[in-house]
């Protein structure tokens, strides 16, 4: 067999090459749209590749983002990734030393951003010294003024780099994400992940029993490109060849639903809060959905009525999903089996509510504090442990020692700090968060049930 590595290059290679003329658009900050396809889009990718390589990016150096989802986003993605350095996505709803923080802990080289978070790259940008390059993610003839800081206009950094440039090819195991989480104990601790386990988990996203996406989708990811590279979607898309449609910063319910029905998104995937604005808009106005069929939810416990609501009144199959961002981040996906069907709708709803089954590639058990298994009942629940090849094995560098436990076979699992019950089809629900379960006479006493 020929040995290819798996680079995240390579989705765009494809697109480019098997889907020219796909689109990828864009709603930007500005308010207009902005479209171009797959093949415009890597030409760009590669251009900004070569720049970065000028300007003395490394293999290996980290490049952060603070930015919505949007094309020019998508170019970093890329054009960073390909040429076998790091893009460190940052969430900017965090407090600004919090930033400042995680930007020194990353030693990023350079940060692009869009003009909405200024004010935070003001603010971050004299505690920042290993930050040598701030890009503005904009036109030149929309470039702003700073006191604080010099700023390079995105279009020229893009402009340095050569249109010849060609993709290279590097160990697979290489570094091509960091995104850091707030979810442990502390300082956020970052997740770094490598080309091979994002390509995995790109194949494993578009899965019929995962996302289900093909090229006769049209995609467009409400969750943030700060949220664990949006679920994996931006990778997903050129992988099977999908239309992809990016909101910008305007998430309220009616910029999503006339962007929904004026590009034919058939696909979504987004927080339970953001769906809630957009039911909302479409029951006050009276709505329908053209073409919308179904979405990932997650981030939080999918409310049983959103899953009726979409259901029932739009025609909209929600497929429940759970994952961290120590998994890249998708670990189980809420779908009916065949042997389903015979059940009846309530039933069905119960199962649909659940964080749902491992798709290939993850194992999961839950197990006692003697890390002794539990059955697979539906009733058992202890702490939940996964392993895979797009689950981290350490913090990134080091931090918080080795977070693996080993079993009596050997085998090596991340905890993942949630506490769960899986019943004998391998359904897997969380009750709760380890360090909220209460311990009595040998008992576990979910902290959720006892607030019930």
């Amino acid at each position: 067999m020929m040995d290819m590595p798996l680079l995240i290059s390579s989705f765009m290679q494809h697109a480019a090459r098997h889907f020219p003329t796909t689109e990828i658009v864009s709603r930007r900050l500005e308010g207009d749209i902005h479209r171009y396809t797959y093949r415009d889009a890597e030409a760009r990718m590669r251009q900004l590749a070569s720049a970065l390589e000028a300007r003395g990016i490394a293999m290996g150096e980290r490049v952060g983002t603070l930015a919505w989802n949007g094309y020019r986003h998508m170019e970093v993605y890329y054009a960073v990734g390909g040429k076998g350095s790091v893009v460190h996505t940052i969430n900017p709803r965090l407090h600004p030393e919090q930033i400042a923080w995680i930007v020194n802990h990353a030693e990023d080289k350079m940060l692009c951003f869009d003009l909405s978070f200024l004010p935070i790259i003001e603010a971050i940008a004299p505690h920042c010294p290993t930050v040598k390059t701030w890009v503005a993610m904009c036109d030149a003839d929309r470039m702003p003024q700073s006191k604080v800081v010099s700023l390079v206009c995105y279009e020229q950094l893009l402009a340095e780099g050569r249109n010849d440039w060609q993709w290279p090819e590097f160990d697979e195991r290489s570094a091509v994400g960091l995104c850091y989480t707030s979810g442990t104990t502390g300082n956020p601790k970052g997740a770094l992940y490598a080309h091979r386990s994002t390509v995995l988990h790109a194949y494993a996203a578009s899965l019929p029993d995962a996302m289900r996406l093909s090229a006769k989708d049209v995609v467009l990811p409400v969750v943030p490109m700060f949220h664990v590279n949006a679920w994996g979607i931006p990778y997903a898309a050129p992988l099977v060849g999908a239309k992809l449609v990016f909101p910008g910063a305007q998430l309220d319910g009616k910029s999503l639903y006339e962007l929904f029905e004026s590009e034919g998104v058939t696909f979504s995937a987004g927080v339970p809060t953001v769906w809630q604005g957009l039911l909302a808009y479409v029951k006050d106005h009276l709505c329908k959905f053209s073409t919308f069929r179904r979405t990932v939810i997650g981030g939080s416990a999918c409310p049983p009525a959103m899953i009726e609501t979409f259901r029932d009144f739009y025609y909209v199959e929600v497929i429940h999903a759970w994952g961290m961002t120590e998994l890249s981040p998708l670990g189980t996906l809420a779908q009916l089996q065949s042997k389903h069907n015979k059940l009846s709708v309530l039933q069905q709803q119960k199962l649909l509510e659940k964080q749902g089954h491992v798709i290939y590639g993850i194992d999961m058990k839950i197990v006692n504090d003697q890390y002794e298994d539990l059955p697979w009942d539906g009733t058992s629940f202890g702490n939940l442990l996964v392993r895979g090849p797009w689950v981290i094995q350490s913090y990134f560098k080091g931090e918080g020692g080795d977070p693996l436990i080993t079993d009596a076979q050997g085998r090596r699992w991340f905890p993942t700090g949630d506490v769960a019950t899986i019943d004998e089809d391998g359904y897997m629900q969380i009750t709760d968060r380890s360090k909220d379960v209460i311990k009595s006479g040998g008992e576990w006493i979910s902290s959720i049930d006892l607030e019930n």
